[in-house]
C-alpha cells in the first residue's frame, strides 16, 4: 500500500510561505503520540490569502480531549511563520479520519513507539 505523501515532498516546489506553513505544521505533535499532526494525517489542506491563512484538521475521533489542545498548538506553529498575519483552524470531520491518512514517517515512529498501525479502518476507542 502506498501512504500519503509527505506534504514537504508534495510542496517542493510551492510558494516560500506555504512550504513554511507546512513545514510549522509538521513541528506540532500529537500531545499522546511521538508523530506530527501532518504525520497522523490530521491535516487536510492549507489555505492562504494575503496574510490569512486556514488550516482544515480533523481529529482521530469527534470526542478526542486532545481538542483543545491540538487546536492551540496548531495555531501558535503557524503564527511563528513571518508572512503569517492571521490564522484560522476549521475542524472538519468529513472525511472522516482513518489510518490510511498516517504518511509512512507517521507509522515508523508509532511503530518504534510500540503500537501496531492497522492499514485501514476507524480509529481506536479513545483518541488513538
Amino acid at each position: 500500500m502506498t501512504y500519503p505523501a509527505d506534504p514537504a515532498q508534495r510542496l517542493a516546489e510551492a510558494p516560500a510561505t506555504e512550504r513554511a506553513v507546512w513545514e510549522a505544521l509538521g513541528t506540532v505533535e500529537d500531545p499522546e503520540l511521538p508523530v506530527s499532526v501532518v504525520d497522523l494525517g490530521l491535516v487536510y489542506d492549507v489555505e492562504l490569502e494575503d496574510g490569512a491563512v486556514t488550516v482544515s484538521i480533523t481529529l482521530t475521533y469527534a470526542g478526542c480531549p486532545a481538542r483543545d489542545l491540538i487546536l492551540e498548538d496548531v495555531t501558535d506553529a503557524v503564527e511563528t511563520v513571518a508572512a503569517v498575519d492571521t490564522v484560522e483552524v476549521d475542524l472538519v470531520y468529513s472525511p472522516a479520519w482513518s489510518p490510511a491518512r498516517i504518511t509512512e514517517r507517521g507509522r515508523k515512529a508509532l511503530t518504534e513507539f510500540g503500537l501496531a498501525v492497522p492499514e485501514e479502518g476507524p480509529a481506536a476507542e479513545g483518541c488513538h
